[in-house]
């Protein structure tokens, strides 16, 4: 049986003073012990909630919600975590902020922060900008904390961008890492992480290169899968190429769904658009060009629809594993014949793996509070030790 001890004593034998006062942009840029650190005190948190003991660290403070994209797992588990840590949630709607009036970053990065502990941003859609932005809004209230504008310095935390999903995919690595019984259990482990077809277009990048980008880190077999034409961003292959050469992995590349699923452990069928288009529509909403983005979109549609044998059936489940793969999605999935009339996955494989899926999104306000906790506290071995002493429970019995 585990104990908040457990994650303690765990916590105290991981090196991760970097994290204190840093953003989280990139997995790639964490180390394995900071990765580690954030998985541990997710699980904490969780053993703490389930044991009614107060997780409120903040008397008062605001976590700003930024989203430029839509989102209703993300959204909800970014004011989740700051909930459980005891933070106000405040959405910043650019529509009705000054931003519309041409308010520059810096000044609306100072303005929203005068009491925010944590600033999440999303910011998915247009290739070249949305890390960018992150980074400018860090700089700037960086230098507003430096300047004693701000008396302390937001946190922010990539709710997904245009190169990395980090909150998806650390809350899909904890769902894998429970199911199989431990990091130490997934060492040559086959992950499948393929294109799927959908009947919409224009889905982010962020989640496959997430994907790649963390699994090969955990000497895990992860093969890339897709069309011809939907490639990801050279530089986060590049990125999980040199992670499984680090941690005694694999990493593939495959036009063919049928052999990235055989003898797979685990499989992630997920739609996502062509890196050259994505940046080609950039460039289109750039120059503010309707025309050109109406034309690009009817022409992804076209691709999009000359790959639908490219679906998570049960008939390439059965090549899996034993059968038995562990399937993942992001959510929300393209189900055939039930939110679409063909899509990413057989309603009948859905159903199967309704439960694990769920269980999978449940991590994700765990898994951002513990990024908020590392950022903002020194030492939360103790903190969570006091915590426990303490004994508040979160409800009165």
């Amino acid at each position: 049986m585990k104990t908040l001890q457990t994650y303690i004593d765990k916590l105290n034998k991981l090196n991760f003073k970097e994290m204190y006062n840093n953003d989280f942009f990139l997995t790639w840029e964490k180390t394995n012990d900071e990765l580690e650190a954030v998985w541990t005190i997710a699980d904490a948190l969780r053993y703490m909630r389930e044991n009614n003991i107060s997780t409120k660290v903040f008397e008062s403070g605001l976590g700003i919600s930024l989203f430029r994209d839509n989102s209703t797992r993300t959204r909800f588990s970014f004011a989740s975590a700051c909930n459980l840590l005891g933070l106000e949630v405040q959405d910043l709607d650019e529509g009705k902020s000054q931003v519309a009036h041409g308010e520059t970053v810096r000044e609306t990065a100072n303005m929203i922060s005068f009491m925010a502990d944590i600033i999440g941003i999303r910011d998915d859609m247009y290739i070249g900008k949305g890390n960018a932005y992150m980074h400018e809004v860090s700089e700037a209230v960086k230098q507003g904390n430096e300047d004693g504008i701000l008396e302390q310095r937001p946190t922010i935390v990539n709710l997904q961008c245009d190169i990395d999903h980090p909150t998806q995919s650390m809350s899909d690595m904890l769902h894998i890492i429970h199911e199989f019984g431990g990091i130490e259990n997934l060492k040559g482990k086959k992950l499948a992480m393929t294109w799927a077809y959908s009947p919409s277009y224009g889905k982010p990048l962020s989640v496959p290169q997430g994907v790649i980008g963390l699994m090969t880190r955990m000497g895990m077999d992860v093969v890339l899968a897709h069309p011809e034409g939907y490639e990801v961003m050279p530089e986060v292959e590049e990125v999980a190429k040199k992670n499984a050469a680090a941690s005694g992995g694999s990493f593939t590349k495959t036009n063919s769904m049928a052999e990235a699923f055989k003898d797979a452990d685990i499989v992630y069928p997920k739609s996502w658009a062509p890196f050259a288009a994505m940046e080609k529509r950039t460039n289109l909403y750039g120059e503010g060009d309707t025309e050109g983005i109406k034309t690009l979109e009817k022409e992804l549609l076209a691709q999009n629809a000359q790959h639908k044998d490219w679906a998570c059936t049960e008939e390439l489940m059965a090549t899996t594993k034993d059968g038995k793969a562990l399937y993942l999605h992001c959510l929300p999935a393209d189900i055939t014949g039930v939110s679409c009339k063909e899509g990413e996955v057989d309603a009948s494989v859905f159903d199967r793996y309704r439960t694990p899926l769920y269980k999978e999104a449940s991590y994700k306000p765990y898994v951002i509070a513990a990024m908020m906790l590392l950022s903002k506290f020194e030492d939360p071995a103790a903190l969570l030790k006091k915590l426990e002493e303490k004994g508040t429970p979160r409800k009165m019995d």
